[in-house]
């Protein structure tokens, strides 16, 4: 497999998948986070700095029906521009237009040309759109094969525009787009390679899954056990403790018979949260639940709180939050650990009242990869309450992918992945 640090750009074009999904001001449509145009730098410098020049596409939000403003990539130019010493940022306003072929053919080494949104064709994801509501069985199976028709054009197209294909996009491995998967078939394996994010992502999860050394503390978190019981059954072979926090808690405290008041539930996981207990204990894995919780008289910022026992929160209040005994002691196991795997907040951390358990985690983390341990944050809610508490730098590595990170993460192929790894 061809590695970007060994390969040589001099006179080449590459084509790079970059996530560019930032958020945006709603009025200003200015860039409020680039953290993930700051991940793509490293790359785009190897290239520029090798005598190659860069063609980036990535898509931004969801836009339905084709081109809308309001999900332009032009909105990211001044800040890419501002972070490569203000060099100037070549836009094709169609990523398959005629103008976009000629700007791609005519590019000079060091230059970089930025294409518009490729989600404004829905050959990206490769789904139909504009369908009637109504539309029988057969309407919707000729649609959907006629995008993936086009789609072997759009592909073939981008892929025209480049010398080299590369994919620094983790946030979207996970989807078998055509930028992300399908594009990598035009190029020989000599010519396709992974940018340096998503070697740091494979890096860092590949460490965690196949050489962590122990103890290994993985904290699970949010809201749903439905949304963690894949990673959380894969992990089981692995760690040696399994901390559960967040609303997910609840679930667990429901099935072992306490009283969990207007808590949120999934009443058809229970036995599910049971069996995971039950594989835990079989395999010798410790698994620490809250013993206590924040609980609010409703769902709101300014809610009335009062702390109770997690298997006594009191008829009518819901627990939203870990206190004082659970983070004493989710933060001992978390001290004692020379690996950890957080993903997903200990409660409603968006709210100042409920966001004491979440960032007391954060602190803990940080400070046992101060003392040595290799620690992996992933997850949105996890990564933002990392940030939030400015701690990005004191752990070993911030996850940029979200869904792509926890497939992984469950065992499961990643497209982007497979299709240049084989």
């Amino acid at each position: 497999m061809q590695t970007i640090d060994q390969f040589n750009f001099a006179g080449q074009r590459a084509i790079v998948r970059v996530d560019f999904n930032v958020p945006l001001d709603k009025e200003t449509f200015a860039v409020t986070d680039d953290t993930r145009i700051r991940g793509a730098l490293p790359t785009i410098k190897k290239i520029l700095g090798d005598g190659g020049s860069v063609i980036l596409m990535s898509h931004l939000g969801r836009p339905k029906n084709g081109p809308e403003k309001k999900f332009s990539l032009r909105h990211v130019i001044p800040v890419l521009s501002q972070h490569l010493g203000g060099k100037e940022i070549l836009f094709a306003d169609d990523c398959m237009g005629e103008n976009a072929k000629q700007m791609a053919a005519a590019l000079k080494p060091g230059q970089v040309l930025l294409l518009e949104n490729l989600r404004f064709y829905a050959e990206e994801e490769g789904k139909p759109r504009g369908l009637a509501e109504d539309a029988t069985d057969e309407e919707k199976a000729a649609a959907k094969k006629q995008v993936k028709a086009s789609q072997k054009q759009f592909v073939a197209q981008l892929a025209s525009y480049a010398d080299v294909y590369v994919n620094d996009a983790f946030g979207t491995a996970h989807r078998a787009h055509a930028s992300t998967a399908l594009i990598a078939d035009c190029f020989d394996a000599g010519h396709k390679m992974f940018g340096f994010l998503i070697n740091s992502e494979l890096a860092a999860m590949d460490r965690v899954l196949t050489s962590a050394e122990k103890p290994f503390t993985a904290i699970m978190g949010g809201a749903k056990v439905s949304d963690k019981i894949m990673i959380i059954e894969n992990l089981l072979d692995r760690v040696q403790n399994l901390i559960i926090g967040g609303g997910m808690t609840y679930t667990f405290v429901k099935a072992l018979g306490g009283n969990i008041g207007n808590s949120l539930c999934e009443t058809d996981k229970l036995e599910t949260a049971l069996e995971i207990l039950k594989k835990a204990e079989a395999k010798g894995v410790k698994v620490y639940l809250p013993v206590d919780g924040v609980n609010a008289d409703r769902f709101a910022a300014d809610a009335d709180v009062c702390v109770s026992k997690v298997n006594e929160t009191p008829d009518g209040w819901m627990g939203l939050d870990i206190a004082g005994e659970s983070i004493a002691k989710f933060s001992e196991v978390i001290a004692a650990s020379k690996t950890v795997l957080w993903n997903g907040p200990m409660g409603v951390f968006e709210m100042e009242k409920f966001s004491k358990g979440t960032s007391a985690i954060a602190q803990a983390v940080a400070k046992a990869t101060q003392n040595g341990a290799f620690s992996l944050i992933g997850g949105g809610d996890s990564v933002a309450a990392i940030n939030k508490n400015r701690l990005a730098d004191k752990v070993s590595y911030v996850s940029t992918g979200g869904g792509a990170m926890l497939e992984y993460m469950e065992g499961k192929a990643l497209p982007g992945i497979t299709a240049i790894r084989g």
